[in-house]
């Protein structure tokens, strides 16, 4: 079973950049001279919550110790031999299978608590690594809502610096963009008061400048609802229905400024077998020259039978109709699967990420494949 909680050797998790399904692409370089696109649309990063730009999960109750343990058994691979006893496959954490009879440990076994104190040992030192890489910095004071107590009694960054990074980044750009976190769990009012503080009030003690940004932050939640009978967003007074057509959800989350979140419709998503199916909706408009979407999630993958977002692209200009696109095409385009340690371990990850999306959006438009 799939879930929304869900490497490099040393610093992240293992993988190649893709365009199109299949087809690797080399990697932007580092640094903001990639994002010179003409013309310059308007940004709209939707961003999940847990093991995206946090490291905790309240549903569950994990801290910030168990939960990056438990992300470690997604992403280390291994087989169950002929005679029924697991065998580890490769000693580094990677998001994808070193080969097609893999499975991830969390896929053979569940969760499985204490990890790599038990069966997974020989990542301990990459736990133990990425902890010290989120700890709180040294003599600040603790912070009740940017730094959270882990469960070995350490401060840690309750949301992820290079969450932070990102909008910095993007404003130095000079780029018009916005953020929707879409989560199943319940902690975005939480986040919502802490992001706010940290872009109104300069509260981050390693991002101090970011009310220069102007940035506003949407307090209310809302929530997408999904059925058999259509898709409803509903944010305090407002309310639109893909019973009234699918391209009013996409111009209401188009014109969103600054920060707000959606609460996504978990039981929609495990009723469809946690599959692309019931997946958190995100609409495309590869007509659209002013706006481009962005998805980014730890639990994208390119399997439909187990991932989170539902992909619906329009079919012509200003039409409604639309087609779900399988995530393999649009891997690395709009779809974007957090490596929880780069995000940890380098503050550039989701910026460098977003320009690999701008680059292979534009070029898969050039050639017609998106």
């Amino acid at each position: 079973m799939a879930e929304e909680h869900e490497g490099t050797e040393s610093g992240g998790v293992v993988e190649s950049v893709r365009g199109t399904a299949g087809d690797p692409r080399g990697s932007v370089p580092r640094g903001l001279g990639s994002a010179n696109h003409a013309p310059r649309k308007k940004l709209v990063l939707h961003m999940d919550l847990n093991n995206t730009i946090l490291v905790s999960d309240a549903v569950t109750g994990q801290g910030t110790v168990a939960a990056l343990d438990y992300f470690l058994t997604t992403v280390t691979w291994g087989k169950m031999s002929k005679h029924g006893k697991w065998e580890w496959l490769s000693d580094s954490a990677s998001l994808f299978p070193p080969c097609s009879s893999a499975a991830s440990y969390y896929s053979q076994f569940g969760r499985s608590p204490g990890f790599t104190s038990v069966a997974g040992q020989r990542f301990k030192g990459l736990l133990d690594e990425h902890l010290e890489l989120l700890r709180w910095p040294e003599g600040v004071k603790e912070d009740r809502q940017l730094s959270v107590k882990g469960e070995d009694g350490r401060l840690y960054h309750w949301i992820l610096p290079s969450f932070f990074q990102l909008i910095r980044d993007l404003a130095q750009e000079g780029r018009e963009f916005a953020i929707v976190f879409r989560t199943f769990g319940t902690d975005l009012p939480r986040v919502l008061k802490a992001v706010s503080r940290a872009v109104n009030e300069g509260t981050h003690p390693l991002f101090p400048d970011l009310p220069e940004l102007k940035l506003s932050v949407d307090m209310t939640p809302g929530k997408i609802r999904c059925s058999q009978r259509g898709i409803v967003l509903s944010r305090a007074e407002e309310r639109l229905s893909t019973r009234d057509g699918e391209r009013g959800l996409y111009q209401y989350l188009s014109s969103v400024q600054g920060l707000a979140g959606f609460q996504d419709h978990f039981d929609w998503w495990a009723t469809n077998t946690f599959s692309i199916r019931g997946g958190k909706p995100l609409w495309i408009d590869p007509f659209d020259q002013n706006v481009q979407h962005i998805f980014i999630d730890d639990n994208i993958r390119q399997n439909d039978e187990d991932t989170i977002v539902s992909p619906k692209v329009f079919l012509e200009p200003s039409g409604s109709d639309t087609r779900t696109a399988c995530t393999s095409e649009l891997y690395d385009v709009s779809l974007v699967q957090t490596d929880l340690l780069r995000a940890i371990s380098d503050h550039s990850y989701f910026t460098q990420r977003v320009h690999i999306c701008l680059e292979n959006y534009e070029r898969n438009l050039q050639f017609g494949a998106v």
